[in-house]
């Protein structure tokens, strides 16, 4: 996987494509055309490399066929080559960052997708997002408290009995989706902005035995700016911890 994701970055033209999608996600081949001067033979040729390198993915709307910046192997490769060495968090990680995604009426609906594999079950999963004592060692050491029904509240507690985040259970359906609205009423950047949205989704792999997709989407954020960037830097790492705690049985190491 290395090898190819060297190989597509070792083109300019394929380094300006990541710069065009970092800039502005979600882009059509006809967008993404305009800036290079190049025919879409070649463009194509291109995002098919960064493609299957993992560096972009694609998601069909209607009839358009719109690309995204996946920048989490680039981060494998900083953590591998650049830093002491790969954490084990890093093993099989997928994440798609910052995705923004047009609604068939081409209304622009930001929203931010991370996706990650674990090789565990749906259920070990579930009981992972829910239950405190296992929250607690993956998700910023905060403990989560909800009774779990839809319309419940659930709480995001640290060590020190602060409340970090709350919100409320919009849907559930273990072991394999769960829809919460979003708060953090600690932060005075936040404190004030209206509730976002989690959706998790939970799947086993489909071609990979024991192995569960686990993909985390945070939307409706129009009216909660400073709670986005909070949880856009966050929720890749609140994945990578569970990933490390189900697989290795412990917490993620800064060390």
């Amino acid at each position: 996987m290395d090898n190819d994701i060297f190989k597509a970055l070792a083109d300019p033209s394929r380094r300006t494509l990541l710069d065009l999608l970092h800039a502005t996600d979600g882009r059509t081949l006809n967008d993404l055309c305009t800036p290079l001067q190049m025919s879409r033979f070649g463009v194509m040729k291109h995002l098919n490399i960064l493609e299957e390198a993992n560096l972009i993915t694609t998601r069909k709307v209607g009839r358009e066929k719109l690309h995204y910046l996946n920048s989490v192997p680039i981060r494998q490769i900083y953590d591998r080559w650049v830093s002491k060495y790969a954490e084990p968090w890093a093993i099989e990680l997928t994440s798609l960052k910052n995705e923004l995604e047009r609604e068939t009426n081409m209304e622009n609906k930001p929203r931010h997708v991370n996706r990650i594999a674990i090789k565990a079950t749906p259920e070990q999963v579930w009981q992972a997002i829910t239950d405190p004592a296992k929250t607690s060692k993956f998700w910023y050491n905060c403990a989560i408290r909800s009774n779990w029904e839809i319309g419940s509240s659930f709480e995001l507690w640290n060590p020190e009995e602060k409340k970090l985040a709350d919100g409320i259970i919009l849907e559930i359906s273990p072991p394999h989706k769960l829809v919460m609205s979003w708060q953090f009423p600690a932060f005075p950047d936040t404190a004030s902005e209206s509730p976002s949205r989690i959706t998790w989704e939970i799947d086993s792999h489909t071609e990979l035995v024991g192995v569960t997709l686990v993909t985390v989407v945070h939307d409706e954020f129009e009216q909660a700016i400073n709670t986005a960037k909070i949880l856009e830097m966050g929720l890749p790492i609140v994945l990578s911890g569970m990933k490390t705690l189900l697989e290795t049985g412990s917490a993620l190491s800064n060390d």
